[in-house]
This record gives structure tokens, C-alpha cells and sequence, in this order.
């Protein structure tokens, strides 16, 4: 009895620790580890949310970019951080939904490393080519790929990213052979598709929407189920008779595991007070982005589910991690 009235004591104290640091937080800035390099539609996403954040948390939340293996490594480094609410992870379907379906040595678990916090935002995959190529719809791409084998080269934004995956459905579906370039972020890859080096682009909607605007590239298909709103006279690869080419992506917040339930409702509060307001719903649509937004079950079942969905996708793909 003494014994279980001790462990009751104790445990009644960490709650009550908690509970007064949560009722504290923030007291201090916030960091937002960018799983992906600056310049891309995540990193976007990130800064806008935690500039919108910081009214209603009271303190800055500082986007830190931590690229590489598809995620993995900022992945890794707010899994293994503090739990005190302090260090945030911002992450795409990437490193949540599609390392863990490439990699057996995965150096985290999307489900048992994280705590789920909101998810945030989704937007879809489009394929462009430089006005030089001389195509202007993907009937005519696919056409020429048929006649010129791996002649085409294509911009992706890493091996295993979504715009990769993109990418191999459609070879798949359509029967043709493109050689892709892969980049470790969408900065110089956009760089060198606008200046000639390569012939086409795959890539996320806010990633060309500058040069799409400005007439630098031109857009073909984007792999969607539905057609964009923003884009709503370009048509999906669904309609061009490829229903299985989709390549929606999205993104959340996470924290680190055993983050306190009061931190966490803190936080899943203030961010999607910025997915619900309709100045921000209006600049991510300007740039092919939707908000999403829940609870942190919502962004767990998502996580589940995407899973599911990938690994059909890299077994069919056969497409193998860097």
C-alpha cells in the first residue's frame, strides 16, 4: 500500500510539472525544422505558417531547413529532440508517408517517434516543359517519347520525392522513357529547366507558379485526381486516359515523442486558427496550395493511410532510395 501510494505521489508530481510548463509555453522562440532545402513549396508552406503563428503564441517561430534524404535527416533530428515544444518538425508526405516504404533502415518510425500535431496543407504535381522543346500537350510529349526513347530530360526534386514518383507513373502508364535529373531541392532545378539545360520539369504547383505566370514554362498535365483551381484550364493525366498517375502531397506539424497533451492542444489550436483564415487560404491558393487542418488523429490516420497508398506505388515503381 505504501509502495503504490509512493508511485501515486510520484507520478501525480511529473503531471503537475507538466501541466505548469505547459500553462507557461511559449516563453521562448519556437524552432520549425524544414525537412526539405529553402526555395521549395514546403519550405513556403512552413515560413508562412509560422509567421501567421506568432500573434497567437506570443513568441517567433524560427523555420530551420535541414535537407537531405528525402526528409529523413531533419526527420531524425527533431525525433530525437527535447519534448518540450520547442522544436518542431514540418514535414511532407516524403519523409512521413514514403521513406518507410523505400528504406528498411529508416532511423525513425513516422507513427511511434512523432507526436501528431495538425495537418496543414495540400497541393499536387504538375509536368512542364520548356516552350524550347517544342510540345504543347502531353499527348505530343508522349508522342515524342514514344519516337525518341530517354531523349527528354526531366527535373525532379530528389530520387523517392514526389515529383520522382510522378514521374515513374507516368512512364509506367504511358510506356515511354524519359531520363530524369534528380536535384537536391527545386532552387537549381528550376534554374536550369528556365535556362535551357533540361527540357522538362516535375514538380509541385508553388515550385514553377512564377515562372508559369511570367510564361517561362509550359504546363502539360498536372497528376491530380481533380483539376487545380488555380490552374483550372490545365488538364490532369486522368483525363489523358492515366487514371493510376497521382501525385498529391501535403504536410503537417509533429513534435517530438511523449510532448505534453496540453502543448500539443496548444499548438494544434493556433495553427489551424492560420489554415482557417481566409487571407492565408487565399495566398496558398494563389500558389496551388489548399489548407487542410484537424486534430493530431486526423494527420495520424492520414500518415497511415498515405503509407498504404506509396508502398503499392514503390513496388509497382521499383524505385529505390538514394
Amino acid at each position: 500500500m505504501r509502495r503504490s501510494s509512493f508511485v501515486a505521489a510520484a507520478l501525480a508530481a511529473v503531471l503537475a510539472a507538466g501541466g505548469a510548463a505547459a500553462q507557461d509555453y511559449p516563453n521562448r522562440p519556437i524552432r520549425l525544422v524544414v525537412a526539405f532545402a529553402a526555395g521549395g513549396t514546403t519550405d513556403f508552406v512552413a515560413r508562412q505558417l509560422a509567421e501567421r503563428a506568432k500573434a497567437s503564441l506570443g513568441q517567433s517561430i524560427v523555420v530551420e531547413n535541414k535537407p537531405g534524404a528525402n526528409g529523413a535527416i531533419g526527420a531524425e533530428y527533431v525525433a530525437k529532440s527535447e519534448p518540450d515544444g520547442y522544436t518542431l518538425f514540418f514535414s511532407t508526405a516524403g519523409a512521413l508517408a514514403i521513406n518507410p516504404t523505400m528504406r528498411s533502415d529508416l532511423p525513425y518510425d513516422p507513427i511511434k517517434d512523432f507526436t501528431p500535431i495538425v495537418p496543414v496543407a495540400r497541393n499536387t504535381v504538375l509536368f512542364a516543359v520548356n516552350p524550347t522543346l517544342g510540345v504543347a500537350t502531353a499527348q505530343e510529349m508522349i508522342a515524342r517519347a514514344k519516337e525518341k526513347p530517354g531523349t527528354i530530360t526531366v527535373a525532379i526534386t530528389g530520387v523517392g520525392a514526389i515529383s520522382h514518383l510522378a514521374i515513374e507513373m507516368l512512364q509506367i502508364a504511358a510506356g515511354i522513357k524519359l531520363q530524369y535529373v534528380p536535384y537536391r531541392g527545386a532552387g537549381q532545378a528550376v534554374a536550369d529547366f528556365i535556362g535551357g539545360q533540361l527540357n522538362a520539369m516535375s514538380a509541385e504547383v508553388p515550385v514553377l507558379m512564377p515562372q508559369i505566370k511570367a510564361g517561362k514554362a509550359t504546363i502539360l498535365a498536372v497528376s491530380a485526381q481533380n483539376r487545380s483551381d488555380v490552374l483550372p484550364e490545365v488538364p490532369t493525366f486522368a483525363e489523358l486516359g492515366y487514371p493510376d498517375v497521382i501525385a498529391d502531397n501535403w504536410s503537417g506539424v509533429l513534435a517530438p515523442p511523449k510532448t505534453p497533451a496540453a502543448i500539443v492542444a496548444r499548438l494544434n489550436q493556433a495553427f489551424n486558427a492560420v489554415v482557417r483564415d481566409p487571407e492565408v487560404r487565399r495566398r496558398f491558393a494563389e500558389n496551388g496550395v489548399s489548407t487542410i487542418g484537424g486534430t493530431p488523429e486526423d494527420l495520424t490516420e492520414l500518415i497511415k493511410s498515405e503509407t498504404a497508398r506509396w508502398r503499392k506505388v514503390v513496388k509497382e515503381t521499383g524505385v529505390k532510395s538514394e
